[in-house]
């Protein structure tokens, strides 16, 4: 790559959204990618992708990880079929346009509320009555969400006494709470990705705060009623064989058969109502040292 003229990335509203890549070898050769299994070697358009997800299996040489850098493409290293996020490289690419965006909205109390609004009427498919704070609209949904998830409970045949989530090591709890831990993990996992691979960050949430997946449960909390919970109990109802294991398969393929990933990503500028880059502003000092590769 030394030599070659700084790319000109392309945006990433140009750019296909997602390639997984399996069992494998990911290598650079004449400034592109190349995934070599044993099924053969797969060009990988890497300029053209916003995101590549590492499955388990893969390795990825010095190299391709500089390619996919230099070209503002984000990896990934998922679990099988992106149902866990374990690490991720640069974020967003080049441009720091969306999280500039989402911080200007988040440090404005009115603009902040427009946006939880926004979320609300998203997740439930109607307006906010006006006037409402964002602590009398979380309490609003609260009392939703517990009675959606008796609703559903019901539908399966199971007892619902509510939400009872017991952190550290293995899942605990009545067969439906585990199986909807085990459920929201994997949809805040595939969240967080598809926030991080258009430049977002995870941490700045709008409903939840404080910490480091605060946005990344925002937006995961708007699909979740009609994605994981359903998968989770179905697989609770059923009662028999690993319930973590087999909720985790259930929303493996309900996210690929669905194409969520894709749809949380225009989810995210939806809710944020991103609609391109802001003006960017000049410097108020020039940098002091050119970025240079002393790496090469």
């Amino acid at each position: 790559m030394e030599g070659l003229a700084p790319p000109k990335p392309i945006p990433v509203k140009d750019r296909a959204s997602f390639v997984r890549l399996g069992p494998g070898r990911i290598e650079a050769a004449d400034g592109a990618l190349v995934h070599v299994s044993e099924l053969g070697e797969m060009p990988v358009p890497v300029g053209g992708i916003t995101c590549i997800l590492l499955e388990p299996g893969t390795v990825v040489t010095h190299a391709a990880v500089k390619l996919a850098a230099w070209t503002g493409t984000l990896l990934m290293w998922v679990g099988e079929g992106g149902v866990r996020l374990y690490s991720s490289g640069h974020p967003g690419g080049r441009s720091s346009a969306r999280i500039l965006h989402q911080a200007s909205l988040v440090l404005d109390d009115k603009k902040r509320l427009d946006v939880v609004r926004r979320m609300y009427a998203i997740r439930f498919k109607e307006e906010p009555p006006e006037r409402r704070s964002i602590d009398q609209l979380r309490g609003m949904e609260a009392v939703r969400v517990k009675r959606t998830y008796q609703v559903l409970a019901a539908q399966f045949g199971l007892k619902w006494a509510g939400r009872d989530y017991k952190p550290g090591g293995a899942l605990k709890g009545d067969p439906a709470n585990v199986c909807m831990s085990a459920g929201t993990a994997c949809l805040y996992g595939l969240a967080e990705a598809a926030i991080l691979a258009v430049g977002y960050s995870p941490a700045i949430g709008f409903l939840h705060v404080g910490k480091s997946r605060s946005f990344a449960f925002d937006i995961a909390d708007i699909v979740k009623f009609e994605t994981v919970v359903p998968a989770a109990f179905l697989v609770a109802a059923a009662g028999k064989g690993n319930l973590e294991g087999d909720t985790r398969r259930a929303c493996r393929d309900l996210f690929k058969k669905t194409k969520l990933l894709d749809r949380l990503v225009d989810l995210t500028d939806q809710v944020l109502a991103f609609n391109g880059a802001p003006v960017e502003q000049p410097e108020a000092m020039p940098v002091a040292f050119e970025e240079v590769d002393v790496w090469s």
